[in-house]
């Protein structure tokens, strides 16, 4: 007496991926949905420095900002429109006279909105500055 097999069933020899895609693709919306989440929960204590030792001092052009967002290229009042231009004239006027890059000194009240302040150097950096230097006080000896 033999058996004999009459059965339709044979071995599978594909995979499905599908069920593995989706596995996948939640995965991923779970992680786009949560990164930005992390990296917003990062709490940060920026530190004080102590006082540098003074670098050689160069010619530079002194751009100040005032709490109240009003904008001083050395002790003359001006508006972003025309700082751009008078820092392109610097510039040209160095070009010429061979001296090299114009540095700028932003000398920024602390009360003054960051926007403000990307503002005038959006309107240095179009005007083509390349040396920009942040001025500021610093930190009361007793404090680390």
């Amino acid at each position: 007496m033999a058996i004999r097999q009459d059965s339709d069933f044979q071995p599978m020899s594909e995979i499905n991926v599908t069920p593995l895609v989706d596995v996948m693709l939640v995965l991923l919306v779970i992680f786009m949905v949560t990164a930005p989440f992390i990296l917003q929960s990062v709490k940060v204590r920026l530190p004080e420095t102590s006082p540098v030792a003074a670098l050689k001092p160069a010619p530079a052009l002194v751009v100040s900002v005032q709490p109240d967002g009003r904008v001083y290229l050395g002790r003359d009042a001006i508006e972003l429109p025309q700082l751009e231009a008078r820092l392109k004239g610097e510039m040209r006027r160095g070009d010429q006279a061979g001296s090299g890059e114009l540095t700028l000194q932003l000398r920024a009240d602390t009360g003054v909105p960051y926007g403000r302040i990307t503002e005038v150097m959006a309107a240095a950096s179009r005007a083509g500055v390349a040396k920009l230097t942040f001025v500021t006080a610093a930190a009361p000896q007793g404090k680390k």
